[in-house]
């Protein structure tokens, strides 16, 4: 039976010291493919800053922590934009009760309110660009905003959340949080994913690292955690594999009979 493999991208696929798919993963999942499984990214990543693997080819993508599913054609099976006036109601509590820099993200670009030493190593962490500074009133009455990325420690989270009720916290990061309309999460791209494709849940598997991975790694139907992950995602885990860096997917999938 064929199945489905959901990947997430940062300390799964990707190493946070290379900031590039590990080799052996890369061939991976081209050896699935061959044998006719689907291979998908799960990721909290915008498409446009999934960096490292244009030479890796999947069959669909789990984007914003589930707010946005596509097929590998671009066709769109799920969008769940974040409402003008919930936008509106951070930049309003943020002038108020801050300052703290938060990001507006959409599908196109990212913008932030300002740059602090948090948001910069968060980029770094990440590979990624210093997101612009804008006008973020402006940003959340004209622009489609699919995630919020809040640069504060999770201590001082429960405020900001407050102000914005219909959204949640998915943090994987003690730097910063993911933030998307609730009932968003991996759990649901994945389950919105096996519907479009016709796939079984049982017959998912799903490979992560981070806090906003354990949703998916509970709910597919095995799900694997990195050995760089922490205990409290291990132990949400059917399977805990090696490393990232030590070639812990492959030696999973190999585990599994899946190569």
């Amino acid at each position: 039976m064929n199945k489905a493999i959901f990947f997430d991208i940062d300390g799964t696929l990707v190493s946070f010291r290379t900031h590039e798919i590990v080799p052996s993963a890369y061939d991976a999942i081209a050896a699935l493919r061959k044998k006719g499984h689907k291979v998908f990214i799960t990721t909290g990543r915008p498409l446009h800053l999934i960096k490292g693997l244009q030479d890796a080819r999947f069959d669909g993508y789990i984007t914003f922590n589930g707010s946005y599913c596509l097929t590998s054609d671009g066709e769109e099976i799920y969008c769940d934009a974040i409402p003008p006036n919930e936008l509106s109601a951070l930049c309003q509590h943020e002038q108020q009760h801050g300052p703290y820099p938060y990001a507006f993200m959409g599908l196109n670009r990212v913008t932030v309110n300002y740059v602090n030493d948090r948001v910069i190593d968060v980029a770094r962490l990440l590979d990624l660009p210093i997101p612009a500074v804008d006008n973020m009133d402006s940003v959340a009455r004209d622009e489609r905003i699919m995630q919020i990325n809040l640069y504060t420690d999770e201590a001082d989270e429960s405020p900001v959340m407050q102000a914005i009720p219909h959204c949640i916290s998915n943090r994987w990061s003690p730097l910063f949080s993911d933030i998307n309309m609730r009932g968003n999460s991996k759990q649901h791209g994945i389950d919105l994913i096996a519907t479009h494709y016709g796939i079984a849940l049982k017959d998912t598997l799903a490979f992560g690292d981070g806090g906003n991975d354990i949703s998916m790694l509970r709910h597919a139907g095995i799900g694997i955690a990195m050995g760089n992950a922490n205990d409290t995602v291990k132990q949400n885990a059917d399977y805990v594999t090696d490393d990232i860096d030590n070639n812990g997917i492959v030696k999973a999938l190999r585990h599994l009979g899946l190569l």
